[in-house]
């Protein structure tokens, strides 16, 4: 289980650096457009906050990649639980408010995550 908790913290992980590189880089390019439905001139207009809120995602991300290596050991499974907290949160929030498709590329993986997380520190 441990395993399985550790492989999707890295998921979660590897999909918020996607995020960053999406909203930070791509984000008025044709896949920029493309994934979040928007005009050139809309893409164009909110560029810089898409920039930042790229940058909150990286964030999430080395929280999430430091909580698979942080020492001491046991002070990992507070710190996933503390970060993928955050994502569920943000992709709820992100769900009920953007685009409903946020819940289930955010939230929903990030949830698995955290209670995979909680059941291998129950067990162990």
């Amino acid at each position: 289980m441990k395993r399985l908790s550790s492989a999707l913290v890295a998921l979660v992980a590897l999909e918020h650096l996607y995020f960053l590189v999406l909203e930070m880089f791509l984000w008025t390019t044709p896949r920029g457009l493309a994934a979040f439905g928007m005009t050139q001139a809309q893409a164009d207009a909110t560029a810089v906050l898409a920039a930042n809120q790229g940058l909150y995602n990286g964030f999430l991300a080395a929280g999430l990649l430091w909580s698979l290596v942080a020492s001491p050991a046991e002070l990992r499974p507070r710190l996933q639980g503390f970060f993928l907290g955050c994502v569920v949160v943000a992709g709820v929030y992100g769900g009920l408010t953007a685009k409903p498709a946020i819940l289930l590329l955010q939230a929903l993986p990030a949830g698995l995550a955290l209670l995979t997380v909680l059941l291998t520190r129950r067990r162990g």
